[in-house]
């Protein structure tokens, strides 16, 4: 899948998607914000500040896709403790930290997908009989995208259990006949459009 964004005239990116691409970037971003789930807000709707003052969980998530897009804080998994007294600071700087900022985090990752979807709707309906069309982004939705597809490869890595460049590398030499090699492409496609979309918000 060849399309890359490119910058417009006074900020801002575009890029030709064909109905494929957007239908594939549509079910990964719905996928998303499936896994990230609705806001505290949604128990109390009728309150604005339910969400503003809700405490969020102060345990890592058990699914490895959400901890890898929210990891613990205070953790390092390159450096092991010096002690079990350090390991418990560790665990306690990392619950106080997660329970005052997780729900802000959902809260952005979820407005980045929502973004990403409801601009894809847009673009569907002017790709619909044409085979595609090109998506025009301001420089603040530009901002959101590249925020959704920075969320969607660490979605697709954790799935494919890549944790450095080595893991990466492997991918590329993967058999057709591997079924990880759909959400490979995936992983290498979204990858493509994020660095060309980094380059376009660029000075």
């Amino acid at each position: 899948m060849p399309g890359h964004f490119e910058p417009l005239p006074g900020g801002g990116a575009a890029v030709a998607l064909d109905e494929v691409e957007i239908s594939i970037i549509r079910s990964l971003a719905v996928q998303l914000l499936e896994l990230i789930g609705p806001g505290p807000a949604e128990d109390a709707p009728g309150d604005p500040l339910a969400e503003l003052f809700a405490d969020g969980p102060s345990e890592p998530p058990s699914d490895p896709v959400l901890r890898r897009l929210f990891p613990d804080a205070y953790t390092d998994p390159g450096q092991a403790p010096a002690s079990a007294r350090e390991a418990e600071e560790r665990r306690a700087h990392s619950a106080e930290f997660r329970r005052y900022t997780e729900n802000d985090l959902r809260a952005g990752k979820r407005d980045n997908a929502l973004a990403v979807v409801r601009s894809l709707d847009a673009l569907a309906a002017e790709a619909a009989g044409e085979g595609g069309a090109v998506l025009r982004l301001s420089a603040q939705e530009s901002r959101r995208w590249l925020g959704a597809l920075n969320d969607l490869r660490l979605a697709i890595g954790a799935r494919l259990e890549i944790a450095d460049e080595d893991d990466t590398d492997l991918l590329y030499r993967l058999p057709d006949e591997d079924p990880r090699k759909p959400m490979v492409m995936a992983y290498l496609w979204l990858g493509g459009l994020q660095e060309t979309l980094v380059s376009t918000l660029l000075p």
